[in-house]
């Protein structure tokens, strides 16, 4: 098993990100266009079972597996070190995005 996400790594890593920033945009939509406190928890709980865990968790498999820094690795850590500094800001733009585009009631018909 491990030598299988070993090998597809890349794929793996990219297609969680690609889930979580569609969990990302499914809370934001919950949140604010159909505001649902249950389905905003749902989306909350897939985007740690898509983001955040698992791709702790592939970095550490590849380190262990290589006992090196590599470039996978490397994206990794800049990837959770983004999130945390740079992307919250990012985050907090994306949300506002979103909270006028989705809480608005005014329809712009012309």
């Amino acid at each position: 098993m491990q030598a299988l996400i070993i090998e597809n790594k890349w794929l793996i890593l990219f297609i969680l990100e690609f889930l979580a920033w569609a969990m990302t945009f499914f809370m934001l939509y919950t949140r604010y266009k159909i505001q649902s406190a249950f389905w905003f928890k749902i989306a909350l709980i897939l985007f740690t079972l898509t983001g955040v865990i698992p791709q702790l968790l592939l970095g550490i498999v590849n380190f262990i597996k290589f006992k090196k820094i590599d470039l996978f690795t490397l994206v990794i850590i800049l990837l959770i070190i983004y999130s945390c500094t740079i992307g919250k800001k990012h985050l907090q733009k994306l949300d506002s995005w979103a909270k006028e585009k989705f809480s608005s009631n005014k329809k712009n018909i012309r």
